[in-house]
Formats: C-alpha cells, sequence, structure tokens
C-alpha cells in the first residue's frame, strides 16, 4: 500500500534576489513497510523533501498525499491535527521536552490526542520496553546518554502509530556503538511490525540497512536503488 505519494515537487527559495532550487520535478511513492535512506551531498535537498513530505514545509508547486489524504491542501489547523495524528518524527537534535521524564517525553504526543491515561501508559511503557530503556523510565533527559535520548524520541514517534516515520539524520549526534543499537531497533521495528521509515542522511551506517536508497543532487532524483 502507497503510504506517501508526492507529484512535480517544486521547492524554490529567494536568497538575496537569488533563486535557490532545492527540490526540483520530483515524483516519489514510498509504500507501506518500506526502510527508505535518502541520500547525497549537503545541499543536495534531502532535509527539504523531508520536510515537504512531513507537512513541516511547503512546496512551491506540487502535491503529497498521505494514505490518501492530500496535505498540501490542508489549512494550517487541519495540518497540525493531520501530523500529530499520522507522522512521526525524529530529529538530529532529539528534541525532546528537558523537564519531562523518559516516559512522560514518550506519554506526549497520546496526551495531545487525548488517549485514556491507563492506554498511554501501557503504550509508552511497551514502547520503551522495545528501545530498551524499560530501566530509564523516569530519567529525564539530561540524564541520559545522547543515544538513550534518541532512542526516546524513537519511541516518541511510534507513539501515536503513524503511517511513517520520518528520521532527519538521526544518527549524525552518535559515537558508533549509540548509531549500531539504534539502527538495529528501527530496522528491527520495521521487520517486525512493518513500520515504514524514511530517513534523509549522508551516513553510511543508515544507507548498509536500507532497503531503498533514493540519490539527490541539486534537488532531483538521480538515482532511486531497490536493495536486496
Amino acid at each position: 500500500m502507497e503510504v506517501i505519494k508526492a507529484k512535480d515537487l517544486v521547492k524554490t527559495y529567494s536568497d538575496n534576489d537569488i533563486e535557490v532550487h532545492a527540490v526540483q520535478h520530483i515524483d516519489l511513492s514510498i509504500n507501506e513497510g518500506e526502510f527508505t535512506a535518502i541520500v547525497g551531498p549537503s545541499g543536495c535537498g534531502k532535509t527539504t523533501l523531508l520536510n515537504i513530505l512531513g507537512g513541516i514545509d511547503e512546496p512551491t508547486s506540487g502535491t503529497v498525499e498521505v494514505a490518501g489524504t492530500e496535505i498540501t491542501g490542508l489549512k494550517d489547523n487541519a495540518l497540525i491535527d493531520f501530523r500529530l495524528n499520522n507522522i512521526g518524527y525524529v530529529f538530529q537534535a532529539y528534541n525532546l521536552i528537558p523537564v519531562l521524564t523518559a516516559f512522560e517525553n514518550t506519554e506526549f504526543i497520546m496526551l495531545m490526542q487525548k488517549w485514556p491515561k491507563e492506554k498511554r501508559t501501557k503504550r509508552a511503557k511497551e514502547l520503551l520496553e522495545k528501545v530498551g530503556l524499560a530501566d530509564k523510565l523516569n530519567n529525564r533527559p539530561g540524564k541520559l546518554s545522547g543515544g538513550q535520548q534518541q532512542r526516546v524520541a524513537v519511541a516518541r514517534a511510534l507513539a501515536s502509530k503513524p503511517k511513517f516515520v520520518l528520521a532527519d539524520e538521526p544518527t549524525a549526534n552518535l559515537d558508533s556503538s549509540a548509531t549500531t543499537q539504534l539502527l538495529d531497533i528501527m530496522y528491527n521495528l520495521n521487520q517486525e511490525e512493518n513500520i515504514t521509515f524514511v530517513f534523509a542522511t549522508h551516513d553510511q551506517r543508515v544507507m548498509d540497512r536500507a532497503k531503498r536508497i533514493i540519490k539527490l543532487d541539486d534537488g532531483k532524483i538521480i538515482e532511486d536503488l531497490k536493495m536486496d
């Protein structure tokens, strides 16, 4: 099943009266259960493309459908609600709330969605167990390593049972051991629960795990490879 369908995406910025073509006429479909890496040199447009697919940024032209809903046509409040209920995000900088525990950070999305307390407690504990942090429920981010914080971010991204998870350079701030642990967790979630992951990355270790690699250059797809 198609979870993302992008048609003729264009994103143009103006920088000191110079037009910057960050994304140029991209067509892209991503199916349920894919483990896809969008790769390319710095400035090639991969983060811009990821942000457009996730409804964080608007294209200059073109459309994005997520599970059959055209998100490029949604008004601000409707788009916020749609993102909350359908898309998970993992960022390079973790973006955890420092005053909340690992459990509370994981629970936060479900709290916004008004899940009953019993259900969100059960879900948060299950997810933190899946990412290997069952013993860190009550630790705030300042008491967690970078790798542990990123694993909390993955648990939070999965909390609302999204259609897919977007991960923007999730391993950039992690050492080799933490990167391996994080990728093992995300890959296992993909394999065991058919969770769709889309990465923007320049990390070879992420590319080595990917089932599909989409190469960008100058805002265009130059190669789209299915990996064995």
